[in-house]
């Protein structure tokens, strides 16, 4: 075997070793990223309001998360960066949306509901309701109440203070309350929410 081979062969093998000692940490952020895979597709479908559309806003997060690993820092909430990132994504979408003469299917008029069972009809209400609160509002509502995160990661994911998310959120619960017919909370239970 020539000179240039054993080296060749060498830096093959050294290579392939550090690819093997990446690969675990590599491997353990992909799985992070793909167990946070569902509540990406939930916050991506109350953001875009259609599966199509939220299916590629995920995708589009994956991609730009795993093109960004590097900017990562270990020890944070993974899951407000990537709502952060997939918010990002939206707002990139509906940069270009904008600038299309296409009609979105979001502008057309919702489809009756059909059925007569009451708690369908109170479903339809309440996600009626959701749907008239400002966009800030059904954010700061959708991230906090159905994904759980705590004020602070909420806050991060939407770029705002924490006492601005809170503040939001009372707002938000309020005008839910009065789209659903339901009587306003007494001053003292809104400064506990």
């Amino acid at each position: 075997m020539s000179r240039r081979t054993r080296w060749v062969v060498r830096q093959g093998h050294c290579q392939g070793r550090m690819k093997q000692e990446k690969a675990p940490e590599a491997d353990a952020f992909a799985a992070a990223i793909a167990a946070e895979i569902p509540r990406l597709r939930r916050f991506a479908r109350v953001l875009a309001r259609q599966a199509d559309v939220a299916d590629d806003l995920v995708q589009e997060t994956l991609v730009r998360a795993i093109a960004a690993r590097g900017q990562f820092q270990e020890g944070t909430n993974l899951r407000a960066w990537l709502f952060t990132i997939l918010r990002h994504a939206r707002a990139a979408a509906v940069r270009r949306a904008a600038r299309s003469p296409m009609v979105h299917p979001e502008s057309l008029p919702d489809a009756p509901v059909s059925g007569g069972q009451e708690e369908r009809q109170a479903m339809h209400d309440v996600a009626n309701a959701y749907r008239r609160l400002s966009a800030i509002h059904r954010e700061a509502l959708w991230v906090v109440v159905v994904e759980g995160l705590d004020y602070a990661d909420a806050a991060r994911v939407l770029g705002v203070p924490a006492g601005t998310l809170r503040s939001r959120l009372s707002r938000a619960r309020e005008q839910l309350r009065r789209s659903l017919g339901l009587d306003p909370l007494p001053r003292s239970q809104m400064e506990e929410e």
